[in-house]
């Protein structure tokens, strides 16, 4: 009796995270949904390694390690290059780059419905930042590496630090900036995907 109050506590457990599961699922994106579909055994692992990559991303920003922006600057640029290199490490580089593909498809569908993006509307210089990011990210790492958590950690801001990443030109205030270093205006911004945003390597 004892062995199937268990199975029966098991299966319901399933059941309630199959249904949390399916709930999670009806709210991504197209491009989202599409990848997991296409990598089932995969989208759990992946969502673990991607929600890592965001909290440790937020505890670097709280330090002086970086620059302190998440949103275009070096802390932006650590968050895809971290998440690349652990979604590398734990499920190949395929896998990984897929994702990211993925993640920037999004992103136009984002700014089609003109929602905020850690504290920005995407627009196309931001990605092409991220794509850079994720690719940098991917080499810093192998599938099955082992390379710890926080030696890796290291290795992307060393990498930032030494200028192998980009981020989007900004003044000290802020502000974005042409590449001739005039103060873009939100204005100029607002509803348009591409515009004068410039990048610059992340040093």
């Amino acid at each position: 009796m004892k062995k199937y109050c268990v199975l029966f506590f098991i299966f319901i457990s399933l059941c309630v995270e199959a249904q949390s599961n399916q709930k999670k699922f009806f709210k991504l994106s197209t491009p989202a949904k599409a990848w997991v579909l296409l990598h089932p055994f995969k989208a759990k692992k992946a969502l673990k390694i991607s929600l890592e990559a965001k909290r440790i991303s937020d505890s670097i920003q709280k330090t002086n390690l970086l620059d302190g922006d998440g949103s275009g600057g070096q802390v932006d640029a650590f968050r895809h290059a971290f998440w690349m290199a652990r979604l590398r490490q734990e499920l190949g580089k395929y896998t990984a780059k897929s994702l990211g593909k993925a993640h920037e498809k999004e992103n136009y569908i984002t700014f089609k419905k003109q929602q905020l993006e850690e504290g920005d509307v995407p627009d196309e210089i931001s990605s092409k930042m991220d794509l850079w990011n994720n690719n940098q990210g991917l080499q810093l790492t192998k599938k099955r590496s082992k390379i710890s958590k926080k030696g890796l950690i290291f290795k992307v801001i060393n990498a930032i630090i030494n200028g192998e990443m980009k981020i989007i030109k900004k003044d000290a205030a802020g502000n974005f900036l042409t590449c001739k270093g005039v103060v873009i205006h939100f204005n100029e911004l607002k509803g348009k995907w591409k515009n004068n945003k410039c990048l610059i390597m992340s040093n």
